[in-house]
């Protein structure tokens, strides 16, 4: 009986100072193999689309280093706002427009502005009306409607799109900027309508910059160039002009405003409240936008 007690505490001591430990490092090897599974998995992706452009280096600008094909099985080593950096099956490291790789539907066409990182900020928003009509319509709807229509525009050349606000909201003047700082855009454009002190005392659209050198005034250009053929006549086109906006005072990256129109002029607000004048200048933002990315690249 002593000795059947003492072989019974032998194993007991063994157990737990052995069986137990081994266990536990089994489970933990066991969770460490299925993380590092899962992790590898997440890292892999099946391109889904076509002619997909890739770059030695991040961005829509940076030296072409070919295409990507459909069925063609990447591994992604680095997320960096959008942009991936990934491993070909031919062991080349290149980069590439994130939003594209797992797009499903293809494009019609892949041009740099599928590549882009567009902010579109739609002036005013919840308690700040902005400027009022002669009949009480505040200028922070038609800015809004304004901005839906060209992200839908945008996103149908594969654009990757950022709004400041989607909504009926505020966005404190000082967080817009950022906006496109932190999502490392590649144009920023605020949507605005504008007001005369008296009624119907002026009519028009501007396209404003601040900065000069980072491609702002381009972009001005640019764009200014591309909607004025297809604006309502009777609205005169006053070019692009230097603006101190916050918005675009405080950008770094190439910023625009644009004022469509003054709202308490009857007249221009008439083509505000027109669908037609919507879609057409969503239609041909884009355009633009196009024009100075292609400057970009000369």
């Amino acid at each position: 009986m002593m000795l059947l007690r003492k072989i019974g505490r032998i194993i007991q001591i063994w157990l737990t100072k052995f069986w137990i430990p081994l266990s536990i490092t089994v489970v933990l090897l066991t969770m460490a193999i299925t993380t590092t599974t899962v992790l590898l998995h997440r890292e892999q992706v099946t391109v889904k689309i076509s002619n997909i452009p890739v770059h030695t280096k991040r961005g829509v600008s940076a030296p072409s280093a070919g295409v990507l094909n459909r069925g063609e099985h990447l591994q992604i080593l680095k997320r960096d706002n959008g942009w991936y950096q990934i491993r070909r099956e031919d062991e080349s490291e290149v980069w590439v427009a994130g939003w594209l790789v797992e797009r499903t539907q293809p494009l019609d066409k892949i041009t740099p502005l599928s590549e882009a990182t567009v902010v579109l900020d739609p002036g005013h928003g919840g308690s700040d009306a902005g400027a009022i009509s002669n009949g009480g319509d505040y200028e922070k709807k038609y800015t809004l409607e304004l901005g839906q229509a060209v992200r839908k525009e945008l996103e149908k050349q594969g654009t990757r799109v950022i709004m400041t606000r989607s909504t009926d909201k505020l966005v404190e003047l000082a967080d817009i900027p950022t906006v496109a700082e932190k999502n490392q855009a590649d144009m920023f454009i605020s949507f605005h309508f504008d007001s005369s002190p008296q009624s119907n005392s002026a009519s028009g659209f501007t396209t404003y910059y601040y900065h000069e050198n980072n491609g702002s005034l381009d972009l001005a250009r640019d764009v200014n160039k591309a909607i004025a053929p297809n604006m309502p006549k009777d609205m005169p086109n006053k070019g692009e002009e230097f603006g101190d906006f916050l918005v675009i005072r405080e950008n770094s990256v190439p910023a625009i405003l644009m004022e469509n129109g003054y709202i308490n002029s009857n007249k221009d607000l008439k083509h505000m409240k027109s669908k037609e004048f919507t879609q057409q200048l969503a239609r041909d933002i884009p355009d633009g936008l196009q024009s100075y990315l292609a400057r970009q690249k000369q």
